[in-house]
This record gives structure tokens, sequence and C-alpha cells, in this order.
């Protein structure tokens, strides 16, 4: 069980046990688990005759939202193809013919900004910076209330996982006017509605003018970790030590926006690591951008890997909004605004990699698509292509303390099965077919649509759901 669900006392099923369903009567007796909108979220059996990265067509066998087999497929006589049906599994259970599908690690979203996201056509800032979109953002924000924050919050939240993702740690606003707490209560609302389809952690951003009360309240209104900026606050090291002061009195672990910025010296990564280091293994403490590491030499890159890594603290790059929010100040050799992901990770650090905000102020674009983000890591910050997939997935679950998932016996049944022949196709592509699963149901189902543009119809192409005789 991870971190979060040990101080919560819930969370992702341990290996052998059943998923959870949103409230304890949503389970039915064929398998299935209510949604919201009132369709069927389904347990799978089995996926047979799904590709893996290693060029192996496998069935993979799924019991209790573990997968507990991974074997070879079995070929039909006399034919290429591969026999969907046959095999180990029982009558009635429920087989996803992957043919044709690559089964991948469901990708998880580490750094995500539920709160502001899609209000971009709302705030519109005048600059592009990252003091522009803060300005932008705090405008809008004293005109909206927990409902609004909630339905753009739920929709950013649908995107992620019908692209595939199962797991995802927003950060979330106090607010000084009206209700402080209406950013809370609306992500908290959404992970309860969603809690059958997606982990969903909560950290909260305490600012340099939030009382000590605020984010107390905060937690115990359903916030995971403390979270904040302190980088931006008159005092950095202060509120670097203030907000882990807080965690360490409320018992949770942390995740701070840390040195988003090119230059300057009130960096607070020092304090950080110096503080967090004698934390105990398993307790979240997790530093967001970093950017301030990528304008150092590699003598100064090399002491921020060595402290990271030796304080166990997970860093999280967000290529898509750091591209666009940092060097705007620079007309020549403009600096990339990531920190040196290749460095970090061969010092030993543990790396993920985010969206971070998705049109909103501080990001007019975004997917809300993992393989967006590790698209971006392969141009931008010149990863191959397996690193910039497990930056995504597993390097980003770890960031996160959940426990490991994907096609593997004994590994959480959180798989993305994509169309597509291998890694290269899916990263450069991005296939719109995709089935999803979190902990063995199928939470997310798409595929092309093909359109004669001289008909009003449409025909679709959809997955394969059958039951095996």
């Amino acid at each position: 069980m991870d971190t979060l669900s040990r101080q919560r006392g819930d969370g992702a099923p341990e290996p052998g046990a059943t998923a959870p369903g949103p409230d304890a009567t949503a389970s039915r007796p064929d398998g299935t688990a209510g949604r919201p909108d009132g369709t069927a979220v389904r347990q799978v059996d089995r996926i047979a005759g799904v590709g893996l990265l290693d060029g192996r067509v496998v069935d993979v066998d799924i019991e209790g939202g573990v997968v507990v087999a991974v074997t070879e497929a079995v070929t039909r006589a006399g034919d290429a193809g591969v026999d969907v049906t046959g095999g180990s599994g029982s009558a009635g259970s429920a087989v996803i013919d992957g043919r044709g599908y690559l089964a991948l690690t469901a990708p998880a979203e580490p750094h995500a900004h539920l709160d502001k996201a899609l209000s971009w056509s709302a705030t519109r800032p005048p600059g592009c910076d990252l003091g522009a979109a803060i300005d932008a953002w705090r405008a809008f924000a004293v005109t909206v209330g927990e409902d609004e924050i909630h339905g753009r919050a739920l929709a950013a939240a649908r995107r992620l996982v019908a692209s595939g993702t199962t797991a995802v740690r927003t950060h979330v606003d106090l607010h000084s006017e009206g209700d402080p707490l209406r950013g809370v209560r609306a992500l908290v609302r959404v992970r309860d509605e969603l809690a059958d389809e997606l982990d969903l952690q909560i950290a909260v951003m305490v600012r340099d003018e939030d009382p000590a009360e605020r984010a107390r309240d905060a937690i115990a209104a359903g916030a995971d970790l403390i979270g904040g900026a302190p980088h931006i606050a008159p005092d950095t090291a202060a509120e670097t030590h203030r907000l882990i002061d807080l965690a360490e009195e409320l018992g949770v672990g942390v995740d701070l926006h840390v040195d988003e910025f090119l230059d300057g010296d009130h960096g607070m990564l020092t304090a950080f690591t110096d503080r967090v280091a004698s934390w105990e293994p398993g307790r979240i403490r997790t530093a967001g951008h970093c950017c301030r590491i990528g304008a150092m030499d590699a003598t100064g890159q090399a002491a921020a890997a060595t402290a990271l890594s030796g304080a166990d603290v997970g860093v999280v790059t967000l290529p898509v909004t750091n591209l666009y929010l940092q060097g705007r100040a620079e007309c020549t050799s403009t600096p990339r605004g990531l920190p040196p992901v290749r460095a970090l990770l061969d010092g030993g650090v543990t790396v993920g990699a985010g969206a971070d905000n998705v049109r909103d102020p501080f990001n007019p674009v975004g997917r809300s698509d993992a393989i967006e983000t590790a698209m971006l890591l392969v141009v931008a910050a010149h990863l191959d292509m397996d690193t910039a997939w497990h930056l995504v997935t597993d390097g980003a679950r770890e960031v996160m303390g959940l426990p490991a998932a994907g096609p593997v016996p004994g590994r959480r049944a959180d798989l993305l099965l994509v169309r597509a022949s291998g890694l290269d196709d899916v990263i450069a592509d991005a296939p719109v077919d995709r089935i999803v699963l979190r902990a063995g149901r199928v939470v997310s189902a798409r595929a092309s649509v093909v359109v004669d543009p001289f008909l009003t119809q449409t025909s679709t192409h959809p997955p394969d759901l059958q039951e095996a005789p």
C-alpha cells in the first residue's frame, strides 16, 4: 500500500485484493461497477494476443486488480493468427481481444493543476511569463466558486483518464477571499466521483500569506500533501522551512514547486533537501520544476543531483509548461526551462514527468495526454524513447508513492493498450485507439472514427470486449 493510502486508511488494492468501487454498493454480481453516468466499469480477466515492448505476443491474466500471469499467446494451427478464446480462461470470463494492440504501463500524472485547468478562454493573460500568468489567475480566481472549479477539474480529470492516465497528483490553491477551501472541496468531490477510475492525490498550495491554520484546515478537509512555491516568497528559505514544519506537524509529505526560474540567487533547493534528508523512507518529498538546475554548469548540476538523491527527493520535470513560460527574456540561445534530466537520472535521482498546466493562464495548450509529455522529453530533454516513457509511467508512479504497475506478474493491472507496433509508433503518432485499465477494470475505450464526407453517418470500430465460451 502506498504512503498516502497508509495516511488516509484507504487506497489501491494489495495484490490479490479486489479493487474498491466509489462506494460500498458499487460492485455488481457480474463484476461491473457503477459510474456516475450510469455506465459500467467492467472487470477484465484476460487480455489475449496483445503485444509487449519486447516483441512478444502474450496473454495477460488478471485477478483482483493484479496481473497474475503473462504467457505466450496460443497460435491457431494452420493460421498465423492468435487464439483469443482458448487457454485457461474460465467460461464466462471477460476477455479483451488485444490483437494489434501494445500493452503498456498506464501513465501517471505527477503534477497537475486541475483547479486551474481549461480556464484559458476566461483568463487570457496579457503577458506570457510566469508573473503574468500568476496575476491573471489570481484576478480570475476571485470570481469563481466551488462548483465552477469542480466542473472544470472533473472535465480535465476525465480527459486524462481517456488518454490513459490512471493516477494524478494535483495541486490546488487556497483562496484569500470567500471560502478559502473551495478549491480543496471541489477536488475532493472529483476524487470521490472518479474513485473507481483514478487515483487522485491532492497537494494544497500554501502561499506565504496563508496562515498555518488555513493549511491545517485543508489537510483536515481531504488534501494529502503540503505544497507551495517558496521561490516566489519574499523570504524563500524561511517559507521553505515553514512549509516543511507544517508537513512534519501534520504527519504528511510535501510536494513543492522548486526554483521555477532560470537565473538569480534565491534558490530553495538546498534548504529543501537539507530539511527532508532525515525523513523516514517512503514519506513523500517531491520537487517540481527545478528549472534553475538546468542553467547551472556541470559541477552545479552534479552537486544538485547528489543532494536530491541523498535526500530521496523525487523530481518532476514539466516540459510543456516550462518550455512555454521560461526563457522569454532571451533572444539568443534561448534556454529550455527544464532541469538536466539525463544528469539527474545518472546521479541516482528518481525523476517523473508531467504536463503541469493544461489550457489555463500558465499554458494555453496541452492535450492531457502523457504521450505528448513523452514526445517533448525526446525532443527537448534529448531522452531516448524508452527513458521518456519511463518518466511518465514507472518514474511518475515512484515519485507519487504508488505501487508498481504494468503487464508484469505481481504488478497492479493499470494498463494502457494502444493500437501500435512499437513504442516509437506510440510516441510519434499518439494513436487514437486506446483501452485503459485501472486495477483490471476498463475505465475508457476509444477508437478512431472513419467518416464519409458525403454522408451524415459515421462508422466506428470499437475494441472487442467479448465473453469467452
